[in-house]
């Protein structure tokens, strides 16, 4: 077996079995943590104007990681609850970026100093995105959300479920299926990070995409948006481009650009967004990947 072979081996187990553990780890605190603030108790948080929503929405995105499947039923039901507009945005923008498994995935693969520019990127400019597109009234760009329209997480309701449960109950459970159901795309993600790792050719990487290189940014982040990879995912991938000479500004750009927007979550919300908020919406999401990439190309 040739060297280059046994290095991604090595970083692949390696890799797997570190992520795996934090991963389940995490997704059980967090599953503790939901079962202390229920999605009605979200809603009732955010209705209404209270000058603190725009921080509980973000502090309550950071700790709620829903996937596109949960985070547009939860969308409608803040809809519903006449939750402030501002607030809302703030909840959906920080939901998938501050999701707290992201975060520590990052801690472990870049270090605390790359993870707090990426945390007070995705915090500072979603608060201010929300209280910029509630001031410019986008909220007339909302579509009707019907009532008696019932939320729904595949066929069951996931608030119900936690009802029927005890307290704890199936913490470990949910933790497992989440698991399971990120996996693929963990393991996916780790392979081909392993293989950059043990054969991309370093001058290639530092011709086009090294830390030198600012233009690799804004280039990152059009990759990222629309080119949806899970966070799970791209994390794994973007250690190796790193460790190869990718630029850190280059690799914050793409995660955020990756994990902030996905053509399904797009596809879904077109149903309760005009195409004025969809193309906000975006916006937002490319000009934090820019912002944070920047951020990291400057000072790091």
């Amino acid at each position: 077996m040739s060297q280059q072979m046994y290095d991604v081996l090595d970083m692949f187990l390696f890799l797997a079995v570190e992520l795996s553990v934090l991963f389940l780890g995490i997704s059980m605190l967090v599953g503790v943590l939901q079962r202390h603030i229920p999605s009605e108790r979200i809603e009732s948080l955010l209705s209404g104007h209270s000058r603190y929503g725009y921080f509980i929405a973000a502090g309550l995105g950071a700790i709620t990681p829903f996937c596109s499947c949960s985070t547009i039923p939860m969308l409608k039901g803040l809809i519903r609850a006449k939750a402030g507009f501002g607030p809302m945005m703030v909840f959906l923008f920080a939901s998938p970026l501050l999701n707290p498994v992201i975060v520590v995935l990052l801690a472990a693969t870049f270090g605390a100093s790359l993870t707090l520019t990426y945390v007070l990127a995705a915090l500072l400019v979603s608060l201010f995105a929300g209280w910029l597109l509630e001031a410019l009234n986008f909220s007339r760009f909302i579509r009707p959300v019907e009532a008696e329209e019932k939320m729904a997480c595949g066929a069951t309701n996931c608030g119900d479920a936690v009802k029927t449960k005890g307290k704890y109950a199936g913490v470990w459970k949910d933790a497992w299926k989440d698991f399971v159901g990120v996996l693929p795309y963990l393991l996916t993600g780790i392979a081909i990070g392993s293989v950059i790792y043990g054969y991309m050719p370093t001058e290639l990487v530092s011709k086009y995409a090294s830390a030198d290189n600012p233009l690799a940014i804004p280039v990152a982040a059009v990759i990222g948006v629309p080119l949806y990879i899970r966070a799970e995912a791209v994390i794994p991938l973007a250690g190796a481009l790193l460790s190869k000479g990718v630029g850190a500004g280059t690799i914050l750009s793409l995660i955020i650009g990756s994990a902030g927007a996905s053509l399904t979550e797009l596809i879904l919300l077109r149903s309760l967004f005009t195409s004025k908020l969809l193309i906000a919406f975006v916006t937002v999401i490319f000009s934090m990947a820019i912002i944070a990439g920047y951020a990291a190309f400057l000072f790091f």
